[in-house]
């Protein structure tokens, strides 16, 4: 992910999404913490913190509530060192009886020109309950489905 460096063109841009998106599928917290600097500065909704050890922290946690996790990022708007996603991700939420959720939101990503890395990431993102108590009816990242091949439109919000 880091090969693609500032300044974004629209092409490098949304091949760096899509990098990021494949890399968090992995669901690898040490992997994915290597493509940001050592000191990048994080919001995740109401959590702010700094550098590879909480960003570890963060995605441990995050995937240990978060089962069955599934994501999908597309680029909103980019400049030469910074890209905006617009992002959707399915999961069953450990911490509440594993119903069945949607994230969805916008992150704001700035970039260290030298390394590629990402070295400031702010996400604001809002949960939705997927059918009846969560069941999970309404899902689009199904087992089987591509991520890429979901219809995405405001309307199924």
């Amino acid at each position: 992910m880091a090969d693609l460096k500032p300044p974004f063109t629209e092409e490098t841009a949304r091949k760096k999404v899509k990098l990021a998106q494949n890399l968090w599928n992995t669901q690898d917290p040490v992997r994915v913490a290597q493509a940001y600097t050592p000191d990048c500065i994080w919001r995740n909704r109401t959590s702010f913190f700094s550098g590879t050890e909480g960003i570890i922290s963060f995605l441990t946690a995050k995937w240990n509530r978060e089962r069955n996790y599934r994501l999908r990022k597309e680029l909103f708007s980019f400049t030469d060192d910074r890209i905006a996603v617009q992002f959707w991700y399915e999961f069953q939420d450990a911490e509440d009886g594993m119903r069945w959720k949607r994230c969805y939101g916008l992150e704001d990503w700035t970039f260290d020109r030298a390394t590629g890395k990402m070295r400031k990431r702010m996400m604001c993102g809002n949960d939705l309950l997927l059918g009846p108590d969560g069941n999970g009816d309404g899902r689009w990242f199904v087992e089987g489905v591509d991520v890429e091949d979901v219809n995405i439109s405001e309307e199924h919000w």
